[in-house]
């Protein structure tokens, strides 16, 4: 993996990498953030687990677990349970 590739990834929004890689994901529109007012509420779906997440940019935080990271790499190790190198093949396959 390239530098330029995990720097893009690292970027990415927390809302493009859900719905690339959630099996449902849905922004929800009765949420008003209280502090950065770029932040929303998903409620996302991934093989059998349901997550509440709050995401800015590329950061997020799992208001259930009470966790939160920031980038594609953390948010796919967190939602799929997974290795950093499964979450680098999985973003890879997504062509992101």
């Amino acid at each position: 993996m390239d530098k330029s590739t995990l720097a893009r990834w690292r970027a990415l929004p927390a809302s493009a990498v859900l719905q690339a890689i959630c099996d449902h994901a849905k922004v929800d529109p009765t949420y008003r953030p209280t502090k950065d007012q770029t932040s929303q509420r998903w409620h996302v779906s991934v093989a059998t687990h349901d997550y509440e997440l709050i995401v800015t940019g590329p950061r997020f935080w799992d208001t259930r677990a009470g966790h939160g990271g920031g980038g594609a790499i953390d948010l796919v190790c967190h939602l799929l349970g997974c290795t950093v190198v499964e979450a680098l093949r999985r973003l890879a396959a997504t062509g992101m």
